[in-house]
């Protein structure tokens, strides 16, 4: 949304995420009515999770990634609505006992808290997999940039991406690391989705190779400033504004930026991602003024 504002034309971040939102969660409510053929309870799980408040952070990246390179963003709401989906279900599974074993998500009760295991277990399941048949439906979409889009995502999400982060992320526990591994552990944990959501976006509509690329690189720094800004507020968040207990990756004994480098270092490590990734998408234009104040967002959050 752009409001002219003494002379000038300003971009006005929280209408447009606001409406994004709005788009997303309306779209997702169609998808999963609160009531259907999925058995109730299953359902009910689905949407506890779904509707529990998130910024919806991956979708909005998504749409801002295809008007970047001039598309409509209702082109691409299947596609931001699936890449929820994947995210939804990768924060349900790691809540679980087995996993980091939290209790609240969001200043609620985790899902297997609310429901129980096995429900979560297949709650997240069922998730993950109603995602790609979001991603396989009748788009306006040419079919090949269709099928870059599913294989990209899969591939960011898999085991190569998020689950393969996330098998680091246990394997490091309690272990003394290095700035590689703790690299390797966010780009792949975060930063995988969160890039592929903005570049799925430009193929969507028809990007350029170069417009294309300009977008991964962005996704790619701004992912890991995101991860990067985690670990900080783990360490110094508010459990009011986080939604859940802080220091846990401490008590876990997490690799951590902060836990290696500091909570300074890792600030100054956050600006300069966030630099990397402006510049990386300065030359598409004034299109990218949405992705620009989502960098900017990310150094400012507190949730």
């Amino acid at each position: 949304i752009i409001i002219q504002k003494n002379l000038k034309m300003t971009f006005d971040f929280n209408a447009y995420i606001t409406m994004l939102k709005e788009a997303v969660d309306n779209a997702l409510n169609a998808y999963f009515p609160q009531s259907g053929e999925i058995f109730q309870r299953l359902n009910d799980a689905m949407r506890y999770s779904l509707f529990a408040g998130g910024k919806r952070l991956r979708p909005i990246l998504c749409i801002a990634g295809a008007e970047a390179v001039g598309g409509d963003r209702t082109t691409v709401i299947p596609v931001a609505c699936a890449l929820e989906l994947i995210h939804t279900y990768s924060l349900i599974h790691d809540d679980l006992p087995c996993m980091d074993n939290d209790e609240l998500r969001r200043g609620k009760p985790t899902n297997h808290i609310a429901f129980d295991e096995a429900t979560a277990i297949l709650a997240g399941d069922s998730l993950l997999t109603e995602a790609f048949a979001l991603l396989s439906l009748d788009m306006d979409i040419d079919k090949n940039q269709q099928l870059k889009i599913i294989r990209i995502i899969s591939g960011a999400a898999g085991a190569g991406g998020m689950v393969g982060g996330q098998m680091a992320d246990i394997a490091s526990e309690g272990r003394a690391g290095d700035i590689k591994m703790l690299e390797f552990i966010h780009r792949h944990k975060t930063a995988c989705l969160l890039s592929a959501s903005v570049e799925a976006g430009g193929i969507a509509c028809k990007g350029t190779k170069e417009q294309i690329n300009a977008l991964k690189n962005y996704g790619d720094n701004i992912g890991l400033a995101f991860q990067a800004m985690d670990d900080i507020l783990d360490v110094i968040g508010d459990v009011k504004k986080l939604g859940k207990e802080p220091g846990v990756d401490q008590q876990s004994g997490k690799l951590t930026y902060p836990s290696l480098i500091g909570i300074e270092d890792t600030k100054k490590m956050i600006h300069t991602l966030i630099n990397t990734a402006k510049k990386d998408i300065s030359p598409l234009g004034d299109n990218v003024r949405p992705l620009i104040a989502l960098a900017d967002y990310i150094i400012a959050r507190d949730n």
